[in-house]
């Protein structure tokens, strides 16, 4: 059986008190936010296994607070179903199109709700966990099937060579590679790299690891490794 823990994001006090005795009543475990910021300062202590958010919230909308969580790799392999008032197209195709998993109409019945969120926890629950593309270096976390990587939780932006020589360096943790090797790697059949390009990639990986440039290591005379 699944862990039930759930997190009810609703501005309107009556439809939270509601759902949450109701599901209460169901077992789950349930915690609450009335607004975007405060679902995402508690998510940093607590992590549900279901998020249930309505769309429309004082200061930061729904809408932006499921892009943030799908973002966040620690956040975003949470099901997220959307609660509206509303059932205009544009709006479910909105929530659904930045990550959402599900959705439901706040007047829906009850039964409606209960089943779309044992579905979203049963479907999680039923996905087998492919870490094999993830490579983590303490605060760097490297997805080479998404081709993403994060820092202290926060994505970061690289460019395709920057990305190739960060993910072959990750490749071996502690393993000292020459400038020729990551040549090698990152280099198109066309394409030609000298071993200055490449220190000069390093330099700017570093700059815009931030406070984990520290865990590209050169080793003088061979070339670079990484490790924390």
């Amino acid at each position: 059986m699944f862990d039930k823990s759930i997190l009810i994001v609703e501005d309107e006090e009556y439809v939270q008190i509601l759902i949450k005795q109701l599901l209460n009543q169901e077992g789950y475990d349930v915690i609450s936010a009335k607004t975007g910021e405060d679902a995402l300062e508690l998510i940093k202590s607590y992590l549900p296994e279901l998020i249930l958010l309505d769309l429309v919230l004082p200061g930061i909308n729904g809408i932006e607070v499921c892009k943030i969580l799908k973002e966040n790799q620690k956040t975003c392999h949470i099901p997220v179903i959307m609660l509206t008032s509303k059932s205009a197209e544009d709006d479910i195709v909105l929530g659904l199109n930045t990550g959402a998993d599900d959705y439901v109409v706040k007047t829906a019945n009850y039964k409606v709700l209960l089943a779309r969120i044992n579905a979203a926890l049963r479907k999680k629950n039923n996905t087998p966990a492919d870490n094999s593309n993830i490579v983590r270096i303490d605060d760097l976390i490297i997805d080479t099937k998404k081709l993403k990587v994060f820092v202290m939780d926060k994505p970061l932006s690289l460019n395709q060579t920057e990305f190739k020589v960060l993910s072959f360096l990750a490749s071996k943790p502690g393993y000292v590679f020459s400038r020729e090797q990551i040549i090698n790697a990152v280099k198109d059949n066309d394409y030609f790299s000298s071993e200055r390009y490449i220190d000069t990639l390093i330099t700017s990986l570093r700059k815009k690891l931030g406070n984990c440039s520290s865990y590209i290591k050169t080793i003088h005379g061979i070339g670079y490794s990484i490790e924390n």
